[in-house]
């Protein structure tokens, strides 16, 4: 089951030709995750953070760009989880406009403890969703 979240294209978010500077579309990805850990998963990076000191960082991310998006497009962007382990889980992303693909990509997330900064095993909470989400 995919979870797709929306962004909008704001004017920080584009180069002098009026196009998405790439490094941008990564902070896109990292809001989705977010949006999809709160939203899709009841958890908040705030309160894995502050409560429950827990870290969900990218730490490896592979992409291929289709197509240039624009200031002002609305992009839709889906994730897939494709693999779980014990404390972490490989994801694809698929950013589109409408009908025209802009971006793939595949990202390893891992739990982490914040304190040690070690990936422990996900939360038990948080792992049926994420087994859900394959």
């Amino acid at each position: 089951m995919n979870f797709v979240a929306r962004a909008l294209v704001g004017f920080g978010d584009v180069d002098p030709a009026g196009i998405v500077f790439y490094p941008r579309y990564f902070e896109m990805l990292n809001r989705a995750v977010e949006a999809w850990f709160a939203d899709g998963l009841g958890a908040t990076f705030a309160s894995l953070h502050l409560d429950r000191k827990l870290g969900v960082p990218t730490v490896a991310i592979a992409s291929t760009f289709t197509a240039p998006s624009r200031l002002g497009d609305e992009l839709d962007i889906a994730i897939e989880v494709e693999k779980l382990g014990r404390t972490s889980c490989q994801v694809r992303y698929d950013v589109s406009c409408g009908e025209e693909a802009r971006l793939s990509a595949t990202g390893t997330l891992v739990c982490m403890d914040l304190t040690t900064h070690r990936p422990i095993p996900w939360p038990e909470d948080i792992r049926p969703g994420l087994s859900a989400a394959c």
